[in-house]
């Protein structure tokens, strides 16, 4: 199938980090004296990493040049540009913003410029999208619970819709967080929560236990434990999955190898995603024709997996309704350019 039929697809994208997404034009703005080679280098991660720690280290770049207004508001507007390529309606971009404090913005601040800046884009681009918060698996506790105040801060009167935890879940257990994530759950914070990507599915399970989320950031490892799969199922636990990046940190071997396929005809609720634009090098056209050509799958995969993200989101039900009528009119009015 042609990519530029892809492209054209309503496409609904939860697991999106910000500073993983830089475009090369954007690098090149804000530091002209990088050229392609050294962006190729430093920005997109090796096609093969040993781990999801040494993928992360490939993140530099772009939290180095996302520590100032200028920096920050030129990624998100770079990011709007690429989600408008692909036709993507709605998307929710996360980030942590403890991590662009170190050009001496205040954090409230950061918060501020991001949500500010996605709220002129989604007005110039028609996009709608929501901001989630992320703290990090190495983070302490003072920390976590200074990101989901920030969440508590500006939920009402901004784009911003939601806290996460995200970074390696290997080698970082999970108490630190769990004041956190115990004060969002009393606040009623819309929650989502990376796991079951670097360690497998007893993440799942203590996440499951501790933060009690909405949605699980991969989750993917949960096809190890099928009292697990049949407990997501029940509890519409949606996974936002991202699988060319599993690949990429080693999770699986190769992309035929990823579980999504039977994750999908399991009956999990699961969305597709990119989850780190620059970094894996690839956009959700492309991950879409990965499936068709790995999996032979077709759109009624991606119209499924599209209402099941927007179903999950954490949009108001007003506009879920909306973006809802839009995936319906394109999928049945186009249906016979993907007869399976």
């Amino acid at each position: 199938m042609d990519k530029s039929i892809l492209q054209l697809l309503p496409k609904i994208e939860l697991h999106l980090h910000l500073d993983c997404s830089l475009s090369y034009d954007v690098v090149k703005k804000l530091n002209p004296q990088i050229n392609y080679t050294h962006y190729k280098n430093n920005f997109i991660a090796p096609e093969k990493c040993l781990n999801l720690g040494d993928f992360l280290r490939c993140t530099n770049g772009g939290i180095d040049l996302m520590q100032t207004e200028v920096g920050l508001k030129e990624v998100v507007k770079d990011l709007f540009v690429q989600l408008k390529k692909e036709n993507v309606i709605y998307s929710e971009i996360r980030f942590a913003p403890l991590q662009h404090i170190n050009g001496g913005i205040a954090a409230e601040e950061v918060v501020q410029i991001v949500a500010d800046t996605a709220k002129e884009c989604i007005s110039s681009t028609g996009i709608k999208a929501g901001i989630i918060l992320c703290t990090l698996r190495h983070y302490n506790e003072e920390q976590s619970l200074q990101t989901v105040k920030l969440v508590e801060k500006f939920i009402k009167n901004s784009v911003i819709v939601g806290f996460d935890i995200a970074a390696n879940e290997a080698g970082f257990p999970i108490d630190s967080h769990k004041k956190a994530f115990e004060y969002a759950v009393k606040k009623d914070i819309p929650r989502t929560a990376h796991a079951g990507e670097a360690k497998g599915a007893e993440s799942v399970w203590e996440t499951i236990k501790y933060f009690s989320p909405q949605r699980i950031g991969h989750g993917v490892r949960s096809i190890e434990d099928d009292t697990l799969i049949e407990y997501l199922i029940k509890k519409n636990i949606h996974l936002e999955v991202c699988p060319s990046c599993n690949v990429q940190i080693n999770v699986f071997d190769n992309f035929s190898d990823h579980p999504i396929n039977n994750l999908y005809n399991s009956g999990v609720s699961v969305g597709i995603n990119t989850d780190a634009r620059s970094l894996v090098n690839v956009s959700l056209s492309d991950e879409y024709l990965k499936l068709i050509e790995t999996f032979g799958w077709g759109y009624k995969h991606f119209y499924s997996c599209n209402k099941n993200a927007l179903s999950a989101s954490f949009l108001e039900d007003s506009d879920k309704t909306i973006l809802r009528e839009k995936l319906d009119t394109f999928f049945v009015q186009n249906s016979i350019l993907w007869q399976e």
